[in-house]
């Protein structure tokens, strides 16, 4: 009995597994159809898609599954048209949130993400109403692993052109960009041999806001992961200012 458990605990957590990996495979195919509609299917003359060929390497994606996603986005495979979406909306305590991602039914999509800001607490805003309280930004995370923060690394990564770092915990760091340096800061770190944990254009606000109340921080927490896990959103800024 115990080795009959001990199986079918083990496939539990395989299809939990697998069932991760299709989720994140599916929200990375949308946005390589997108990149590769928006600036063609050639990862070196398209930075978007460059940095998503890499973030879907790094998740181990199929790579028979990019190059299908890359087929759609430049029509040679046929395919639902895929469009992007940025939705805002006000959270708990009245902050702002904004909602990115792509869908192949903008319909399906609004209504639901409606239904889920409703549920927790939050409303739908309509467009530009949040949206000036943000600057967009290339946002690039880094893993520093033995390295330890010093004034010669800070000096080499502001001289490939960022904007600014910020020590997001004990071995990682944040390195802002504007949007047109994004890329050219990414070959430069990857030059200098930095891990790199993650890359986006995405949204930081101007200024954020203190919540006094520990339940607004904690249902702004709830509804981040929320939006996150819907199967059409890739990124979900805030300007709440979270412990």
């Amino acid at each position: 009995m115990s080795g009959h458990n001990k199986w079918s605990q083990i496939k539990h957590k395989k299809a939990a597994t697998d069932a991760k990996k299709s989720h994140i495979f599916s929200k990375l195919a949308k946005q390589i159809t997108l990149a590769a509609k928006e600036g063609g299917g050639d990862p070196a003359s398209n930075a978007a898609l460059r940095m998503l060929v890499d973030k879907a390497k790094s998740a181990n994606m199929p790579v028979q599954n990019v190059e299908k996603a890359i087929g759609r986005g430049t029509g040679e495979i046929a395919g639902a048209e895929i469009k992007p979406f940025l939705y805002e909306a006000y959270g708990p305590g009245g902050v702002a949130f904004l909602i990115e991602g792509s869908t192949d039914n903008s319909n399906r999509t609004t209504a639901e993400i409606k239904h889920l800001l409703g549920k927790l607490g939050a409303k739908w805003a309509e467009a530009g109403s949040v949206l000036y309280l943000f600057d967009q930004r290339g946002i690039i995370d880094l893993a520093l692993g033995n390295k330890q923060t010093s004034e010669s690394l800070e000096l080499g990564i502001i001289d490939l052109g960022a904007d600014d770092l910020q020590q997001t915990g004990e071995e990682t760091l944040r390195v802002i960009t504007t949007p047109v340096m994004l890329d050219i800061v990414l070959d430069g770190l990857k030059e200098q041999e930095q891990k790199i944990i993650d890359s986006c254009l995405g949204y930081l606000p101007k200024v954020e806001v203190a919540l006094p109340a520990e339940k607004d921080q904690h249902k702004i927490k709830q509804l981040s992961e929320q939006l996150q896990a819907h199967n059409d959103v890739c990124a979900v800024f805030t300007n709440a200012k979270l412990d």
